[in-house]
């Protein structure tokens, strides 16, 4: 009688959990190389997609400065709006992770990635890991942009923002994934959900306006918004204030979307072999 070890792809046979870790990071590089390749073709891409946060802040901050001005927390109108508008970069564009997944499994390109020797939870990984790189370069061409205008970041604090932002992408990007594996047959109804699920976690987040004169079941939904603790955070961080409690607040809610993201994402794609 003989017997047959299973491994998942990518893991030798008898791999001690050591080299299947090493394997997994080593397969998931492979998938960021892959996935960053039409990037570096084509970096105005990149450029392309901020389109929307620059639209924002040249239409909406001066609305704001005009409107609410000093009643705004810090004072100075971009100081409070830009950490906000990164964000709404990372959650957005970690969001499109689904998307491109949808038109791999329509063009064959996913199935082909299945067949090969990678772990699967590489493909989940080096995919987020692109999005990260690509919001990372964009939270930093908004930060140069927006210097002659008199924003003023803390230089460790946007540092820490920005490491901050990667966390948050990481658990969306994820979810994401795992919302277009449910529903790789219609995937219309992934466009359905992300936009129903976005666009009230980005108003109950006070990332557009101060919440603190809203109704108060408002304020309650914010309250457990996990982007909300994100928003005051980056604030808090841009603003050099780096031992403030949202800060803590913020990297805790990034951190627990993360793991749920990624966790929800392996499953999903263990699942759906």
């Amino acid at each position: 009688m003989s017997t047959t070890t299973l491994t998942h792809p990518g893991a030798p046979v008898g791999a001690p959990p050591a080299a299947s870790r090493r394997s997994v990071v080593r397969d998931s590089l492979i998938v960021l190389a892959r996935e960053l390749r039409p990037t570096l073709h084509d970096p105005f891409s990149v450029v392309f997609s901020l389109i929307q946060p620059i639209f924002f802040l040249a239409l909406f901050g001066p609305l704001l400065a005009g409107n609410l001005g000093g009643g705004l927390p810090g004072g100075e109108v971009w100081q409070w709006f830009v950490p906000a508008i990164l964000v709404m970069i990372s959650l957005f564009g970690s969001s499109t992770v689904g998307a491109n997944l949808l038109f791999e499994m329509q063009t064959g390109a996913h199935e082909r990635m299945l067949v090969t020797p990678l772990a699967r939870s590489s493909l989940l990984v080096g995919r987020a890991l692109k999005e990260i790189v690509t919001l990372v370069a964009q939270a930093v061409v908004i930060v140069l942009v927006m210097l002659p205008f008199g924003f003023r970041p803390h230089p460790l604090g946007a540092l820490l923002g920005l490491v901050l932002l990667a966390v948050l992408g990481v658990g969306i990007s994820a979810l994401s994934y795992a919302l277009a594996l449910a529903v790789r047959k219609q995937d219309w109804m992934f466009w359905v959900v992300q936009q129903t699920v976005l666009f009230p976690l980005m108003i109950l987040s006070g990332m557009l306006l101060p919440l603190d004169g809203g109704p108060g079941w408002m304020q309650a939904l914010a309250r457990v918004n996990p982007l909300s603790y994100v928003v005051e955070a980056e604030r808090a961080l841009f603003a050099g204030q780096l031992a403030a409690g949202p800060v803590l607040w913020g990297f805790v809610a990034a951190l627990v979307t993360a793991v749920v993201g990624l966790v929800v994402g392996v499953r999903s794609m263990r699942r759906s072999d």
